[in-house]
Formats: structure tokens, sequence, C-alpha cells
């Protein structure tokens, strides 16, 4: 069994109290899911087997992951890139202030568990390499964060967020990042993450502003 993260993280410590009960909720139940999957495998781990484990009910499961892959791969910092990204000075490059954004959040995430973070993110990666339905459900979740970036991209860019050129960039550095974490997980974690999702960005230019 992991030893998992119990406390909220500190990028929560803002929210409203009714937010922080919500959001304990979620991390108990993806706790219970990736401490199930590690003891008996992902195609074995049930939702009641994750509800009796997080002591809550099945509906309530339901009620905050609408699947069992969406628990795998939704966590509490995913939010926060939007905010992170508009908080960026607006003469920053683009890819400059992506490159921060991930950083950011990779080490809020280690900062508040770090052997916990570590072998979640080792876990969710293998699962999205290995297991269809997961893999499956990446490319589902990306479009929604990718309309979540697009709106702060358009206003840095000065474009609308419904634009072509707006939507395909940002799903083109989504399925970027996406691969360089596959990348790592196939080589078995070999080398630095951050390295290699640095070098997926090189391959972009900035979206010119309008």
């Amino acid at each position: 069994m992991t030893t998992a993260r119990t406390s909220l993280p500190e990028a929560a410590r803002h929210l409203s109290l009714r937010e922080r009960k919500k959001l304990k909720t979620r991390i108990a139940i993806r706790n219970a899911t990736y401490e199930l999957i590690e003891e008996q495998g992902y195609d074995a781990t049930t939702v009641e087997q994750i509800a009796d484990r997080a002591e809550v009910s099945p509906s309530t499961v339901f009620r905050y992951f609408p699947t069992k892959e969406d628990i795998v791969l939704t966590d509490e910092y995913d939010p926060l890139a939007e905010e992170l990204l508009r908080a960026r000075p607006e003469d920053e490059s683009l890819l400059d202030s992506m490159r921060f954004i991930i950083r950011q959040s990779m080490s809020m995430a280690i900062a508040d568990a770090p052997t916990f973070a570590e072998r979640e993110m080792k876990l969710r990666l293998r699962l999205m390499t290995e297991i269809p339905a997961v893999r499956s459900r990446v490319m589902e979740s990306m479009s929604v964060t990718s309309r979540l970036m697009c709106r702060a991209i358009a206003e840095r860019t000065g474009r609308h967020e419904n634009d072509l050129e707006v939507r395909v960039y940002t799903m083109g550095l989504m399925g970027a990042l996406l691969e360089a974490a596959i990348y790592w997980t196939e080589h078995d974690y070999q080398g630095d993450l951050l390295d290699l999702l640095d070098r997926a960005l090189a391959t972009f230019k900035d979206l010119p502003k309008r």
C-alpha cells in the first residue's frame, strides 16, 4: 500500500471550507484507487472497492468522477494551469510561460507529498501507456484541458479562444507533452522528465500575437 497524501495541497489553501471538503473527498477517492491498483491491478479494481476503501458510497465516487479512468487522470493541479498562465508577465514568451507552469505544478505536487507524488505520477503514466481504456480517456480529457488553456492563450495573443490557430496550437502543445511523458514511461523512467518536456516544447514556435 502506498503512503498516500491525506492533507490538502498548499495550492488549495485559498479555497472555501465547502470547496476544501469536496477536495478532501476527491483526494481520498484517488488515493484509495491508487492503493488498490498497486495491490491488485487496474482491471481487478472496482468502484465498489474504491468507495469502501475511501469510506464513501459508490454514488459519491461517481458524483466526483464519471468513470474509473477519470479517477486516475484527474488531480487538483489541473485547474491551476489556466490561472498560472494568466499570472505570467505579458512580455514573456508563451513557451517560456508553459515551461514555468509545468515546473511549478510538478514542484507543488512534490512539495506536498514527495514520495507519493512521484509514485502517483509514474503509476498514472504507466496506466496511460498500458491500459487502452485509460489511454482513450486521456484523449477526451485533453480536449477539456485544451479548452481551458485556449482561453488563456487567446488572451495572451489577442485572438479569440475559438480561432482555429489557437485550438490547433493548444492541442498540439498538449499532445506533445503527453508524448514526452509516454516516451519517459516506455524508457523505464530514465532521464529527467522535465528535460523531456522541455525538448517537446522546443519543437514549437510561439503563436504570433494578433
